[in-house]
């Protein structure tokens, strides 16, 4: 099964010079914990609800005026749509993420694969392996 099979199409993203409070807004609207950050057309980084807890309001920053920019985590964790979902799967354990952007043409935003799409493949097993990696603890 490829990963155009399962995935979320379309992604909400946010681009580098919007702040943290308007991110924060369209997590709200949508309900989500992440956003991909777009810049030129490409993906740069993830923005998390997790990144806005510690690298801005724990921080003292001003989430009106703090940009996504310095609150984002540069990686980028992908696949592309007609990898197999084996391939995601073992790039979300090995990676230790919940979800992987999914990029068409390169490096142009098409969507996004989670744990919960993966399990709409019906493979208990390999959503079982890539929960167990990811919940490993964290190597000091």
């Amino acid at each position: 099964m490829k990963v155009n099979e399962i995935m979320t199409q379309g992604a909400e993203f946010i681009t580098t010079d919007q702040t943290i409070e308007q991110a924060a807004v369209k997590m709200k609207k949508w309900g989500i914990g992440d956003m991909p950050v777009v810049a030129g057309g490409e993906a740069i980084g993830m923005l998390t609800d997790r990144d806005i807890t510690l690298r801005v309001v724990a921080e003292g920053l001003d989430p009106q005026t703090t940009i996504v920019n310095d609150a984002m985590t540069g990686e980028v964790f992908a696949c592309k749509e007609d990898d197999d979902i084996e391939t995601a799967a073992r790039l979300m354990g090995d990676r230790r993420v919940r979800r992987l952007l999914v990029m068409k043409d390169g490096r142009k935003l098409s969507g996004m694969v989670s744990i919960g799409d993966l399990a709409k493949s019906g493979d208990k097993e390999l959503v079982g392996e890539v929960l167990r990696k990811i919940s490993l603890p964290a190597q000091p």
